[in-house]
């Protein structure tokens, strides 16, 4: 039985990821090449999902979106609404400071091509759902993308028939959960523009107003 823990440094229960991060701590012995924690403030109310981490972002640094190209526009939109002291995300040790936020992914390693496998999902999803019991009642969950989406649905028990992705689609879970969505912030998306900084800062204005309304 998996143990329902929120977080795992040491998890190799994928091995397709565990031999790749093997391969890239070679290649790069100064990258932190292992699962990637969440990072925010313990007691927050939001809770943002992302995919797994970039090779030389968030796989680099050891900080979810830090040193990704989806970080410029995420972390700049956090200190924008107040969820964030300062508007980049540098390294581990720049001082930032998350504000009634918390940011994880889907899958904590570093998946070859940037695309986790499903079965890899499924295996990360027990982390996901033993940190979302640790959020308060009532609590927002972000997801960045329809992977998250799922998953996040997956760690609740819940159907994606019942709860269809939809960028900017706000759905009222079980245990005083709402989930809201939005197209993953990462340079394919805001480069072709499917997802710009005013649709960003509309899902976050949401956010804002839902849980100053709390």
């Amino acid at each position: 039985m998996v143990s329902r823990t929120v977080f795992d440094p040491h998890c190799v229960r994928c091995p397709r990821l565990a031999g790749f991060l093997s391969q890239v701590r070679q290649a790069h012995p100064e990258y932190h090449a292992a699962p990637v924690p969440p990072f925010g403030d313990p007691d927050a109310r939001l809770l943002i999902v992302g995919l797994a981490p970039g090779m030389h972002g968030a796989n680099a640094s050891g900080r979810p979106f830090t040193g990704d190209h989806a970080g410029i526009l995420l972390y700049r939109t956090l200190y924008e609404t107040g969820f964030g002291s300062q508007p980049e995300s540098c390294s581990r040790d720049d001082g930032l400071i998350l504000r009634d936020c918390r940011i994880t992914n889907a899958v904590k390693c570093l998946p070859p091509q940037n695309k986790p496998q499903g079965a890899e999902v499924r295996a990360c999803n027990d982390y996901l759902a033993a940190e979302m019991e640790t959020l308060p009642d009532p609590a927002v969950v972000l997801a960045l993308g329809s992977i998250a989406h799922q998953a996040i649905l997956r760690a609740r028990g819940l159907k994606l028939k019942d709860h269809p992705f939809g960028h900017g689609c706000i759905h009222d879970l079980p245990g005083g959960i709402t989930l809201v969505d939005s197209y993953h912030c990462s340079r394919y998306n805001t480069q072709t523009r499917r997802l710009t900084p005013e649709m960003f800062q509309a899902v976050f204005a949401e956010l804002r107003q839902r849980l100053d309304a709390r």
